[in-house]
């Protein structure tokens, strides 16, 4: 049963984007990071206590409204500061044939390892389909690449990533 009456602390939602991520998506931009990244391009959403709180419902709503998407990316912000309510969203999404993009500033590997402690970033962790996962390095920007800002950021395919074990790459990012 999905909760969608949980509370999401957001920076911006944009309706329609083709940056962030393959296809077209809905952005969901959460409020609160603690990464600090010299050269961020979204240091407004770090105020953990900025921004406004929306439901996961008015969420799905403004998403059920646009029948082009093809799914929704989770950005910020970081989103694994806010497990539970993302992944209430992206199980909605699933549930609605789109799939989820979740970037966050932390490592596939740092991940898994919150999961062990959290059970709400293991299970948002199980429910996005492509993780774009370290931290936006300034000294490694390259603005040539596909879907993230520095090069040591990688574009992991979640669900070829579960059936092995270990990080897999998305094909042809």
């Amino acid at each position: 049963m999905l909760d969608t009456n949980e509370i999401l602390r957001l920076a911006d939602i944009v309706p329609e984007s083709v940056v962030d991520g393959k296809g077209i998506r809905m952005t969901v931009f959460v409020q609160g990071c603690r990464h600090a990244c010299k050269g961020c391009h979204n240091p407004g959403t770090w105020d953990e206590n900025g921004g406004a709180e929306y439901s996961v419902n008015y969420v799905a709503d403004l998403a059920k409204k646009n029948p082009l998407l093809d799914g929704l990316t989770f950005s910020g912000g970081e989103p694994f500061l806010q497990p539970k309510p993302l992944n209430e969203l992206a199980k909605w999404c699933h549930a609605n044939s789109l799939n989820v993009w979740c970037y966050s500033g932390y490592t596939y590997e740092q991940l898994c390892s919150l999961g062990e402690k959290d059970g709400d970033v293991r299970e948002l962790l199980n429910n996005i389909d492509v993780l774009v996962d370290g931290p936006f390095i300034e000294a490694q920007k390259d603005l040539t690449l596909a879907f993230r800002g520095s090069s040591n950021q990688r574009v992991l395919d979640m669900n070829e990533t579960r059936k092995t074990g270990k990080p897999a790459l998305l094909k042809g990012v």
